[in-house]
């Protein structure tokens, strides 16, 4: 067999060599390996302890047939989760993509078989109309579609990244919400990659490349696990944003230009640089010392008190 008619695994390929892989081939041997590896272990340790307890309740024999039958079926389910994580781990990149699609189908096709043809396209023009008609709600559906498009974006910049620095596996990329300033996502970093790794010089500045935001914060999302991060993701400033405030309404038009105004309130109108500037003298008054001894003062009729002390 010819090299440009070769399959790669989990992938198609034509005659003219154009490969379309879902996963790469050296990934995939990578995976098989491992699977072959922990194939072999689960079988010889389950085996011998499934072998040693059933020993004790049946024959030796039967006990030892038993395990090896146990380990090996424990081994080979152990097998195909491990060759197919990479494969699995691709649909639950696409999940939610992949449900929306399914609810679609699905959807349209009860919706054929319940209601006549001008029914169904009356329905389907009010669900799609509507909300694009609708402002708020048009705006809570992109900013819907937004995170879903995040979690890709995300998903590539991380393998770039691992890519470069040639360790590391890909994080899971777990739930995205939309915020007032963007998106926020949780991801679940895997080993080779730490929260430290993207607060390194100009990492942020790529993360907001990738998701066409205007700026990337990340952070842990809780104080358990390390692993546990958050990003958030800022593409408009809410704050920066005009609010119309219905407090002018409330105030009273007929308010004379005389009205009376609180003591408490400052003076209106006041020009300050017309205000003489006069420099305050202070008086400096000289303390007086209090004496050391006190005055005796003597009685009218010639007592002093002095004299007993």
């Amino acid at each position: 067999m010819s090299k440009s008619s070769q399959r790669s695994p989990f992938g198609w390929s034509n005659r003219g060599g154009n490969n379309v892989t879902v996963i790469e081939a050296p990934v995939a041997r990578s995976y098989r390996r491992r699977a072959t590896i922990a194939f072999w272990v689960t079988l010889g340790v389950v085996g011998l302890l499934a072998a040693t307890v059933a020993s004790e309740y049946m024959h030796p024999i039967l006990g030892g047939l038993l395990g090896v039958i146990l380990g090996a079926v424990l081994g080979a389910v152990l097998f195909a989760l491990i060759v197919a994580w990479p494969v699995l781990r691709v649909f639950w990149h696409w999940l939610p993509e992949i449900l929306l699609g399914l609810a679609a189908v699905y959807g349209w096709t009860t919706l054929m078989q319940s209601t006549p043809l001008w029914g169904s396209l009356l329905i389907v023009a009010l669900v799609v109309g509507v909300p694009a008609a609708i402002s708020p709600v048009r705006r809570r559906v992109m900013a819907w579609i937004w995170c879903l498009i995040v979690r890709h974006r995300l998903r590539l910049c991380f393998a770039a990244f691992i890519a470069t620095n040639r360790h590391g596996s890909l994080p899971l990329i777990l739930l995205a919400k939309p915020t007032p300033a963007g998106e926020r996502v949780w991801v679940w970093l895997r080993p080779g990659l730490s929260l430290r790794d993207l607060e390194q010089d100009g990492q942020m500045q790529k993360l907001a490349v990738a998701c066409w935001a205007n700026e990337v914060r990340v952070m842990r999302a809780g104080r358990k696990y390390a692993a546990f991060i958050r990003l958030d993701i800022t593409r408009r400033e809410p704050l920066a944003h005009t609010v119309v405030s219905p407090l002018p309404d409330y105030v009273p038009t007929d308010i004379p230009a005389n009205a009376p105004t609180s003591p408490g309130m400052p003076p209106v109108g006041l020009d300050l640089p017309d205000v003489p500037d006069v420099p305050v003298t202070p008086i400096d008054t000289p303390r007086q010392r209090k004496p050391r001894n006190p005055t005796t003062t003597t009685s009218p009729n010639g007592f002093d008190p002095s004299d007993y002390a």
